[in-house]
Order: C-alpha cells, then structure tokens, then sequence
C-alpha cells in the first residue's frame, strides 16, 4: 500500500470536484438552501425546531454525501479514468481510499456547513459539545461515502443512482426516528431501524444536542457508525473489479 499513491488520487478527485461548478453548487449552495427552507418552515416554532433539528441535521448530511459520492464515482467510471487507474501498478486498495479520501473532504465540508447554519444561522439551541456533534456527523458522511461507492458500482447512469433514493434513502429517513421517534414504531419496524446507520446517528445526536451528553454516553452510537463504515469500504472493495 502506496500512501503516495493513494494522496495522489485523492488530490485529483479534490480538484476536478473543485473545477465542477455543478459538483460544487451540490456541496455547498444546496444544503444551505434546503437547511433554511426548514428553517423558515419552524420560524414560529422554535421549540420544535430544537427538536428535530438533530434527527433532520443527520439526514441531510447523510443525504447529500451519499449523492455526492454516488454520482462523481460514478463519472469517474463511465469517462473511463477508473478503467485507466486499473491497467497501471496501482492497487484496488489504494483507488478506494483515494477516492474515499477526496469525497470524504468534501462530506466534511457539508457536515461543517450544514451544522454551523443550522446552529447559528437557524438558532437552533444545542447543550453538547460542537466537537462531539461534528464527530457523529463525520462518521455518518463516512458511512454516507462508503455507500455511495457501493451502490454507485450498480448503476451505469446517473439516473439510476438516483433511483437508489428510495431504496437506500428513505427507509433511513422514515424508520431512524427522524420523522417519528423509533419507540412508538412497532417492534418488527424498530428492529428494520437497529440495522440503519443513521439511526444511531439521530440518536447519538440527539444526546448531544438535546440532552448535553458527552462521548461517554454517546460513545457506543460512534462506535456503531465507525462499524457500519467499516462494512461500507469491505463492501466497496469487494464489488469494485478491474476492468
């Protein structure tokens, strides 16, 4: 394993991305926007906004670094660079976590961008720690990343990547608790929700934000996001094959 190597794609990725206006306008002017339409929609309930701010804060950054990741993956593949990167030295490993690595920068900056507007632009009242919730945030755009590198290996146009959203989008956003709280779903529907990363996300973040809990408690919701990372990249690696 080359880290060379593996720099050296991710400083690629980092500058086309860069170069891509419409790339660039889903990182950073998009969340904005969709993160203030929910912002004017509570303007006169500021109390539910603290609320669900948390569990909404995980699915945009979910969201969007899961688009992110599957569409420019999925460029790289139809132009032909994954194929060119394939027929030199270059180890499968050392793609992946380049391209992993120049998309995760990306996912850090939504992360960054989304939750300082939501708390300072929205107002949104939060008693944790800042660097506890950008630590969940990370780890969920890191599991976010993975799966789009997954998913993205199964479709051959963009279309079809996003035809993924409801399979892979919606049944996080309906059964993670951010649009209903998990223990008033039936129980064959809360035990769908203990194998969907952001459910432990929203929960993690809700400790945080709304209860002022540390690492201490939120800590085992972290541990399970940086496993569903994990099985992610296993799962990226083993159906990504040389041309």
């Amino acid at each position: 394993m080359s880290l060379a190597r593996t720099f050296a794609i991710a400083r690629r990725i980092v500058f086309q991305i860069v170069r891509d206006r419409r790339t660039v306008a889903l990182v950073v002017i998009v969340p904005l926007v969709i993160t203030g339409l929910v912002g004017l929609t509570f303007s006169g309930m500021p109390g539910v906004l603290d609320f669900v701010a948390p569990a909404l804060l995980g699915g945009f950054v979910f969201f969007f670094a899961f688009i992110l990741t599957g569409i420019s993956f999925l460029r790289e593949r139809i132009q032909g660079t994954l194929e060119r990167l394939w027929a030199t030295p270059v180890r499968r490993g050392e793609v992946l976590l380049g391209y992993l690595a120049g998309f995760l920068l990306f996912a850090f900056v939504q992360a960054m961008l989304v939750m300082f507007f939501t708390l300072f632009v929205l107002d949104v009242q939060h008693r944790g720690a800042l660097a506890h919730i950008l630590l969940l945030l990370v780890a969920l755009a890191t599991v976010a990343v993975n799966l789009g590198v997954f998913v993205s290996t199964f479709a051959r146009n963009e279309f079809q990547v996003m035809q993924f959203i409801p399979l892979v989008i919606l049944p996080q956003l309906f059964l993670s608790g951010v649009l209903l709280p998990v223990g008033q779903m039936p129980g064959y529907l809360q035990a769908a929700s203990r194998a969907l990363p952001l459910t432990y996300a929203v929960r993690g973040l809700r400790e945080v934000m709304l209860e002022g809990k540390g690492m201490g408690e939120a800590g085992p919701d972290l541990a399970v996001l940086a496993g569903f990372a994990v099985l992610m990249l296993l799962l990226a690696v083993g159906v990504t094959r040389r041309a």
